[in-house]
């Protein structure tokens, strides 16, 4: 890929993919800042990444990736803190102040809450498809797992999130 196509296709994907990208770091980790410096840092790595020489055939799962990575390296240096001292502390909404729907919030809040509850293969499966709003193709691509896997695995885990919401209606 020569140097201006690799360049005009960084800049297309960095319009239309960084805000996403944010959103899926600061959802995991609770710190704007940090989160902001890992959307910095993907978007350097991934132009390092195409100076080198190096092409990149599906940039949004790339993009995940990268950023999965570095969340990764981030959470093992620190905790992170959970949902609601986020929105405690900075405000934080994930689903954004366009939602004006109060009750919608109070639902989302509740759903991430019950999604935490599972395993962090699992919330982060689901995670990438029901927030993120990733097909299945590219949630394999970002774990380096078959199409099909991710499917099964994100039937049981929904077939368990549906046990956890189920147990709490019951007690």
């Amino acid at each position: 890929m020569g140097w201006e196509k690799a360049e005009k296709k960084y800049l297309e994907a960095y319009e239309k993919f960084a805000d996403g990208i944010f959103r899926h770091t600061y959802l995991r980790l609770g710190d704007r800042e940090k989160a902001k410096d890992l959307t910095q840092e993907t978007f350097l790595k991934v132009w390092q990444y195409l100076i080198g020489g190096k092409s990149v055939g599906n940039f949004k799962a790339f993009l995940y990736k990268v950023a999965s990575n570095l969340i990764i390296d981030e959470t093992r240096k620190k905790k992170t803190d959970s949902l609601d001292k986020m929105q405690e502390e900075s405000g934080f909404d994930p689903i954004g102040e366009d939602t004006p729907d109060l009750l919608g919030k109070i639902e989302f809040r509740w759903a991430v809450e019950k999604i935490k509850a599972l395993g962090e293969d699992n919330q982060d499966i689901l995670l990438y498809r029901y927030i993120d709003d990733l097909p299945i193709k590219q949630i394999a691509e970002i774990v380096g797992e078959s199409e099909n896997v991710i499917s099964v695995r994100l039937h049981r885990a929904m077939k368990r999130l549906k046990q956890i919401i189920e147990e709490k209606r019951n007690v």
